[in-house]
């Protein structure tokens, strides 16, 4: 699989595809789909940077563009995102939920600081700030996130998860009607390779 990893607007020009079915309602959705399988072996990470990812967060309204977000906080987005990820493919295939994937999402929704602490200076007198402002936007995005997964996972939409149909793509989507599409695009290759296969007797990996 060739990696393409891409600094893009998750709803921009460079991204491979418009947001899914209801991923513009759930950000944790839309996460979960911000690493991409394409046709041909590649792979796009929309996470893949550390201002990539901070271009993810301040999108979703989820930090400042100013945030200034380092590697380490990427690699955190995108492993919560692997973990959400593992939860939505239990849940769509009515499979038991690994245990790892549901404690990483529980950290993420205790880690996010109650309050930002009291100081004092000669200058400014008290005052209240984080102790660590990036790591600080970063927790509540994480848990923000985690909560948004564990909403989506247990609340009515629930039952309309799906994955998309058309391979190799890897992304997520609600389900209207009876479309398991998670774009235009996705919808013409299922159509075309099953119209192949009418045609041939063969699929498209044979």
């Amino acid at each position: 699989m060739r990696l393409v990893t891409e600094s893009v607007r998750v709803t921009g020009r460079g991204a491979p595809y418009p947001p899914a079915p209801g991923a513009e309602q759930y950000p944790a959705l839309d996460l979960a789909n911000s690493a991409v399988a394409l046709p041909g072996g590649q792979h796009i990470d929309l996470l893949g940077t550390p201002a990539a990812a901070q271009d993810w967060l301040v999108q979703h309204g989820l930090a400042p563009a100013d945030a200034d977000l380092r590697e380490t906080c990427a690699r955190r987005l995108r492993s919560l995102r692997e973990q959400i990820r593992a939860l939505l493919a239990a849940r769509v295939g009515a499979l038991p939920v690994p245990a790892d994937a549901l404690a990483a999402v529980n950290d993420a929704l205790t880690r996010a600081p109650a309050a930002s602490l009291l100081h004092w200076s000669p200058d400014r007198g008290l005052y209240r700030a984080a102790a660590h402002p990036t790591t600080q936007i970063v927790e509540h995005a994480l848990a923000a996130l985690a909560a948004d997964a564990a909403g989506l996972l247990t609340g009515p939409d629930a039952d309309r998860l799906t994955a998309c149909g058309s391979a190799p793509c890897n992304r997520y989507l609600l389900r209207h009607g009876r479309r398991h599409w998670c774009s235009t695009r996705c919808g013409d290759r299922a159509r075309a390779a099953r119209a192949y296969a009418r045609r041939t007797g063969r699929t498209e990996d044979d």
